[in-house]
């Protein structure tokens, strides 16, 4: 028991903070941080230790979002994307303040798993590998995904500020 209390005091922030990006509803979110770790104190015996803790935590808050997702009979649906381009760094656009905040708003409006991805690799620095681990895929599909989402952006703000 008192691992499992580390174990939340060190990644509960992280865990949060990717169920928030999930659903952009603090009281949802923290319900799926909780179900995440209950479930995870429930199944700890199942965790083989061949990622980081924090991963595992992570797909179980996704997955237990999923299911709420399901309960309410809502769709996530994929946006379809156009192709790869390297034009734009995502991570630059959101530290200047007021790019960042129309790349925000523009990243909210992209279609998941797209918007997820740019957060994780962008905003929390994960590697492809591990966020293709989050969502149990290839490397080749996050890497894909992420630069067909930023190349989304980049048309976005290129449409909004010529407008």
């Amino acid at each position: 028991m008192e691992r499992m209390q580390a174990v939340y005091r060190a990644y509960f922030a992280d865990v949060y903070r990717y169920a928030l990006s999930l659903c952009r509803d603090r009281v949802l979110a923290e319900d799926i941080c909780s179900a995440a770790f209950l479930k995870a104190m429930e199944s700890i015996h199942t965790y083989r230790g061949d990622n980081d803790i924090r991963f595992w935590l992570c797909r179980i808050a996704r997955n237990h979002y999923i299911s709420v997702l399901r309960k309410q009979k809502r769709e996530v649906v994929m946006a379809d994307l156009p192709e790869y381009t390297d034009q734009v760094d995502v991570s630059d656009l959101l530290a200047d303040k007021d790019e960042g905040e129309q790349a925000m708003r523009l990243l909210d409006a992209l279609g998941e798993p797209a918007r997820q991805i740019v957060r994780l690799r962008a905003l929390e620095g994960l590697s492809f590998r591990q966020i293709a681990s989050l969502y149990q895929k290839s490397e080749n599909w996050a890497c894909v995904t992420y630069h067909r989402a930023r190349k989304a952006l980049r048309q976005q703000m290129e449409d909004e500020n010529e407008a």
